[in-house]
C-alpha cells in the first residue's frame, strides 16, 4: 500500500529487534533492522523512513550520535530506547530531538502502542483542513498552517520535529492561557506519567531556542506548566 510506513531499528541485541521487528511487521509497518546505528544511518541517506526506532549503546556510533545526524537531514519521528534507567539519559535523549524515550526492559506491545501514537499524530493533523471561513492562528511573528503542517515565521516554515509542531501548535491555539504539563502528555503524547513529565520540558526547551526572534516566548507558569506569550 502506498501510505504504508517504513520503519527503521537499531538494535545490537538480535532478539530485541526481532521481536520489535515482529510486532511491528503484524501491525501492518514495513520494517527494516540493523545491528549498528551507523548502518541504520547510512540506510536512512539513501531512502528515509517514516520512523526510526534508536538503541542508546550499540558497538560504532551510540544512539544519541545518531540521533543527532539523523536530526541534521530530517525531522523524522525518533523512539530511544535505553538499558539505563536514568533521567540525564532521558532528558539528552530528549534534548538532542528524539520524540519517545523507552527504557529497557520494556514491553514490545508499549512500544508499539507508542508508534501508534506518533503516527496517529500525525495522520489525523495531516487529514484536517481549517474550514474556508476560519481565521488563520498568528501569534508574534508566527502563523499556523495547519493544512500544511507549518509553523512559519514570517513566510517560512520553522524546522520543527512533529512532537516540537504538536506542542507549538498546541500552545498557539491556547496563545495567553495557561497549559499544565499533564495536558500536553495527555493532548500530544497520549499518556501522563509522573517521569514523563520530562518529555513536556524539554521539548518546550528546544521551542525555546528556535523561538529566538519569533516575537513570542513560552513562559513557565510555576508547579503547573506553560503559557505562550506575545512579546511586546
Amino acid at each position: 500500500m502506498a501510505d504504508t510506513k517504513t520503519i527503521y531499528i537499531a538494535d545490537d541485541d538480535d532478539n530485541i529487534r526481532q521481536v520489535i521487528r515482529t510486532f511491528l511487521l503484524s501491525d501492518g509497518y514495513l520494517v527494516e533492522d540493523f545491528p549498528t546505528g551507523d548502518l541504520l544511518l547510512a540506510r536512512f541517506r539513501q531512502e528515509p523512513a517514516d520512523l526510526v526506532i534508536l538503541d542508546v549503546m550499540m558497538p560504532g556510533s551510540d544512539g544519541f550520535t545518531v540521533c543527532t545526524a539523523l536530526r541534521k537531514l530530517s525531522t523524522v519521528p525518533i523512539i530511544m530506547l535505553t538499558a539505563r534507567d536514568s533521567e540525564n539519559d532521558f532528558a539528552m535523549g530528549l534534548g538532542l530531538g528524539s520524540d519517545d524515550y523507552i527504557t529497557k526492559p520494556f514491553s514490545a506491545m508499549a512500544l508499539l502502542m507508542r508508534v501508534r501514537a506518533i503516527f496517529r499524530r500525525i495522520d489525523f493533523e495531516s487529514q484536517k483542513h481549517a474550514a474556508p471561513e476560519s481565521a488563520a492562528v498568528h501569534a508574534g511573528h508566527l502563523t499556523l498552517d495547519e493544512e500544511g503542517r507549518h509553523i512559519l515565521r514570517d513566510s517560512a516554515p520553522l524546522a520543527l520535529t512533529p512532537t516540537e509542531y504538536e506542542v507549538l501548535r498546541y500552545l498557539m491555539l491556547h496563545a495567553g492561557q495557561a497549559v499544565s504539563r499533564e495536558e500536553l502528555l495527555t493532548e500530544i503524547w497520549g499518556f501522563e506519567t509522573a517521569v514523563e513529565t520530562r518529555a513536556t520540558d524539554d521539548t518546550v526547551r528546544r521551542l525555546r531556542q528556535k523561538l529566538d526572534g519569533c516575537g513570542v516566548s513560552i513562559a513557565a507558569v510555576w508547579g503547573f506548566g506553560f503559557r505562550l506569550e506575545e512579546k511586546a
